[in-house]
């Protein structure tokens, strides 16, 4: 497992490439900074993954905000952290990369988020409560939307 985690991508202590090589191909590798693919010298191609705060915290802080959560404890980490991997395919883990595609990211922090409500709300720490028939218009409508139009930029 190797797992160079610091920034910038100058800064990382290996990069994909070098980790790959060195291991030929048989590592586990996840960074804190993005690397291109590595093919290796079988021409098995190695997609790394980018271990970093984006996979989770953006999950358990919509959560915790959606149900009022009066804390944040180490089961709801552990509850985020297995959302995550409950999105790697197998196509994922056959190319090395431990995390689901980043275009995923949403979909992982919105259930990300769902679980967090329900772990909240289980264990008494919710202030706010939702019904399973509900909980997804509440999540969805909490869910931060990036909008850089602009309509003086027209």
């Amino acid at each position: 497992i190797i797992m160079p985690l610091s920034n910038p991508t100058s800064k990382a202590e290996c990069t994909a490439e070098q980790a790959f090589t060195w291991s030929k191909g048989k590592c586990l590798f996840a960074s804190g900074s993005p690397f291109d693919p590595v093919t290796t010298e079988d021409g098995k191609t190695h997609v790394p993954g980018q271990g970093n705060n984006a996979y989770i915290f953006p999950g358990i802080g919509l959560g915790a905000q959606v149900c009022g959560a009066k804390h944040i404890t180490d089961d709801m980490m552990r509850i985020a952290a297995k959302s995550v991997a409950d999105y790697v395919t197998d196509a994922d883990l056959a190319s090395n990369c431990l995390y689901p595609p980043l275009k995923e990211i949403r979909t992982v922090s919105v259930n990300i988020a769902k679980a967090i409500v329900r772990e909240a709300q289980d264990k008494g720490l919710a202030t706010k409560v939702w019904t399973e028939s509900n909980l997804d218009a509440a999540v969805e409508g909490a869910l931060y939307t990036p909008n850089f139009g602009s309509p003086f930029l027209a």
